[in-house]
């Protein structure tokens, strides 16, 4: 089996500052990179998260693939995430008026999970595992 070093998950996003402080807010970490063009959030040793406005992606694949933009508002992606408190982050997202779309709950798969839309709508879950 093949063995990833990194992963780097990037997000398109209409607006990088309006997204930028949502992520920040949301995940509770400053961005390590904030740049014109990409905004950066260590997740863990091997995770990175990327901001990376539409406009930037559709200059480098422009012609090759349809324009971000045409996705803006509809889920393109889910960020599925385990904490060490999902009521904890709950109440984040509530007070931070997130867009939340289910409340935590258990699930089927054997995990209490919320989901939360970002503001391009990319859905965010955050997750924990159930003892069994």
């Amino acid at each position: 089996m093949k063995s990833f070093q990194k992963v780097h998950t990037i997000l398109y996003v209409t607006d990088q500052a309006i997204s930028r402080e949502f992520y920040r807010q949301i995940l509770g970490l400053e961005p390590v990179l904030d740049v014109p063009g990409m905004t950066e959030f260590q997740l863990s040793d091997v995770f990175t998260l990327g901001l990376m406005p539409n406009s930037s992606i559709n200059r480098i694949l422009k012609g090759k693939t349809p324009d971000p933009t045409s996705g803006t508002g509809i889920p393109r992606c889910e960020l599925y995430l385990y904490v060490d408190d999902t009521e904890a982050e709950y109440q984040n997202a509530v007070a931070l008026n997130a867009k939340v779309l289910s409340a935590p709950a258990d699930r089927d798969w054997g995990d209490r999970a919320f989901y939360l839309a970002d503001p391009d709508g990319h859905i965010v879950a955050f997750a924990k595992q159930l003892k069994n």
